[in-house]
């Protein structure tokens, strides 16, 4: 529910006292558990004077935020208006440099995004993080890898209906990159259970020898958009190439908390920096 009295403190000095209370109105109404508020309760909620707070609400009244119902004002469809434009413009390539940028789990890993391709996927963005070892060898934005034998490539399939997924590898054999390469249909399929299950996709040495990506699907964010999924790369100089189990459960809640970022644009309200 949101803090009036820090929403108080920071609007005592605004520029616009006037549009600072709207917006104080605008949150309570999104806030209110109990129905329509009064208009007493809004001027208490946002500690100000029936009278200014009366003249507010006409005014969102005639813009369509808010609207009566009942004894009380509730929001209007405007916010709806709004909030789906918002949802229009929401561009999760750009987000994703965004959180680059803020998240300090991002601002310290190779991330990388890519989309399904027929039997392979491309890669749409890449951001390399301050880590103390450069892969120089990672996919840049515009390759094309088998999807098979990529973490992120098996994020992708795991969310392809069995049909398509016969359609797509019945017959066809698959490429290997290293001797730890996906070969058969079979052993596909187990590994895209295995992605199902954990709710991730881990390539430990598939496509370079020493190294393991760990990705996840992220949830289109209305229906027609294209699925997309985000890859973390780690150089692991071991062989095989394996996480210690700690930096693996570290990785896959950082990305969680990434795809949550992604697919729900509702949640940057709480902003990225929380985290920080």
């Amino acid at each position: 529910m949101t803090d009036v009295s820090s929403l108080n403190s920071s609007s005592d000095q605004s520029l616009s006292p006037a549009v600072s209370r709207a917006i104080r109105i605008l949150d309570v109404l999104s806030s209110a558990v109990t129905g329509p508020l009064s208009l007493a309760d809004l001027a208490r909620s946002i500690e100000a004077p029936k009278s200014s707070t009366s003249n507010i609400c006409i005014e969102l009244e005639k813009s369509g935020m808010i609207r009566r119902e009942n004894s009380g004002y509730v929001l209007g469809r405007r916010t709806i208006e709004i909030g789906g434009a918002y949802l229009a413009q929401f561009d999760q390539i750009q987000e994703f440099y965004r959180l680059c940028g803020e998240l300090p789990f991002l601002q310290q890993e190779l991330a990388q995004i890519a989309v399904l391709y027929d039997r392979d996927v491309v890669y749409l963005a890449r951001h390399e993080g301050r880590t103390p070892l450069r892969l120089s060898a990672g996919a840049r934005v515009g390759d094309r890898y088998p999807a098979a034998i990529t973490a992120v490539g098996r994020a992708l399939l795991s969310q392809v209906p069995s049909k398509e997924m016969e359609k797509l590898y019945t017959g066809v054999k698959l490429p290997a990159f290293t001797t730890r390469s996906t070969r058969t249909a079979a052993e596909l399929h187990e590994k895209l259970s295995a992605t199902r299950t954990h709710g991730y996709a881990l390539d430990q040495g598939e496509v370079f020898p020493n190294v393991v990506g760990i990705a996840m699907p992220i949830p289109p964010i209305q229906s027609g958009d294209i699925p997309l999924a985000i890859n973390i790369s780690r150089i692991v100089p071991t062989d095989p190439p394996v996480l210690a189990e700690d930096d693996l459960e570290q990785i896959v809640a950082g990305l969680s908390e990434v795809v949550e970022l992604l697919s729900n644009p509702m949640a940057l309200n709480s902003s990225a920096t929380a985290t920080k």
